[in-house]
């Protein structure tokens, strides 16, 4: 089902976050088709700072009662991985087992920083990180769709690195991209998806530019949207950017 949402779906898909399985339930009941295990958010709610503190078990444990107290396809931020390519794969065979739909994996180094830290981040080798996707493609195949994070653009890096990253990963067997930015506004995520030319779907966090009118990813074909954890903080459908998908969830339903 969630292969079908990011990949095959020619429509914009919506994953919400989810830290635990109240939060799951909450965007299941608000008509959610899907979720997003944050790693940012989980590590929160159990006391840690979005810094690889929370360990790989622990976040297995919460995607599994995410998974069965919903139901719903779990796209889990797998930061890094956790390590190297052995880590990487480790962490998607036991998610696979727990019930998860998905993994997205950051081009970050062990131990990550949060994104939104400072203004330039090292990232890992282009070879390296397509190690570890390659890893877990051969370790899960099509079990598990396998999202590439591209830290490029919000790690200061400029848009021909992430091009380039892209079609690196691309290559060693990702499903999808997700693409990041600290813009306020989308300008450089459009961008990217213009010159990217859907050629794998485009997963998109609008942290910062999260008052973007909708029809803009539609219009840009970009695949799926996760919205962003300000808006679950408040009561959901409550502010104009879920209002802009509740009238078009309306609208597309008739």
């Amino acid at each position: 089902m969630l292969r079908a949402e990011i990949c095959c779906n020619r429509e914009l898909s919506f994953l919400m976050e989810a830290h635990d399985a109240l939060s799951g339930a909450i965007a299941k009941q608000a008509g959610f088709k899907g979720l997003w295990a944050s790693g940012l958010s989980i590590a929160c709610s159990l006391g840690y700072r979005d810094a690889n503190e929370a360990s790989w078990n622990q976040l297995v444990d919460v995607v599994e009662r995410i998974v069965d107290s919903t139901e719903l396809p779990v796209l889990v931020d797998g930061d890094g991985g956790f390590g190297n390519f052995n880590n990487a794969r480790l962490l998607a065979r036991k998610l696979r087992q727990r019930g998860a739909a998905g993994i997205a994996l950051e081009d970050s180094c062990f131990p990550k920083m949060n994104s939104f830290v400072g203004d330039r981040h090292p990232l890992a080798d282009i070879d390296e990180f397509s190690g570890r996707l390659r890893a877990v493609k051969d370790t899960v195949a099509d079990d598990l769709v396998l999202v590439a994070r591209i830290e490029a653009l919000i790690a200061g890096h400029g848009m021909d690195e992430a091009i380039l990253r892209a079609s690196a990963y691309a290559a060693a067997g990702a499903d999808a991209i997700l693409i990041h930015s600290r813009k306020s506004t989308a300008d450089e995520i459009l961008s990217f998806a213009s010159t990217w030319q859907n050629c794998l779907p485009v997963v998109i966090v609008p942290t910062k530019y999260y008052r973007t009118p909708v029809s803009k990813y539609r219009d840009a074909s970009i695949s799926t949207v996760k919205p962003t954890r300000q808006d679950r903080r408040r009561s959901l459908f409550e502010n104009s950017w879920f209002g802009d998908y509740s009238c078009a969830k309306k609208s597309d339903e008739g």
